[in-house]
């Protein structure tokens, strides 16, 4: 299967799987985190990310994280981690591609809701 030919709600699953893949104590601590598909980057977000083509852009965390969160952070919307389909789509070959980039795009954005950077993601060679 060609990564075009993976549908959208196929792509949905296999982020759900990413999410589900995570150790329980990463997924317990997602608890007001919603992680959504979207098929690109708005205008907003690309800016934020400092790219300038929307397929620069595989993922994003919209949010605070935990560690800068201070005893007054409550009664705020849930933070959101978007995972964009075509960008991933554009990058792969294989479906098999597509669901191990999706599992490294969740994992990455993931670590950023708990505080860890891109330079720290490259330290530990999480790239």
């Amino acid at each position: 299967m060609a990564p075009s030919a993976v549908r959208r709600s196929d792509f949905e699953a296999m982020v759900a799987q990413a999410v589900d893949d995570l150790p329980a104590e990463f997924r317990d601590a997602l608890d007001n985190v919603e992680v959504v598909v979207e098929d690109w980057p708005d205008p907003e977000t690309m800016q934020r990310a400092r790219v300038h083509h929307p397929s620069q852009l595989l993922g994003f965390y919209h949010g605070v994280p935990l560690t800068r969160r201070g005893h007054n952070y409550s009664f705020v919307l849930p933070d959101k981690i978007s995972i964009y389909r075509m960008p991933v789509l554009m990058r792969c070959h294989t479906a098999d591609q597509v669901r191990e980039m999706v599992g490294h795009v969740v994992r990455h954005e993931v670590a950023h809701h708990f505080g860890i950077d891109d330079d720290r993601l490259r330290e530990i060679r999480a790239y």
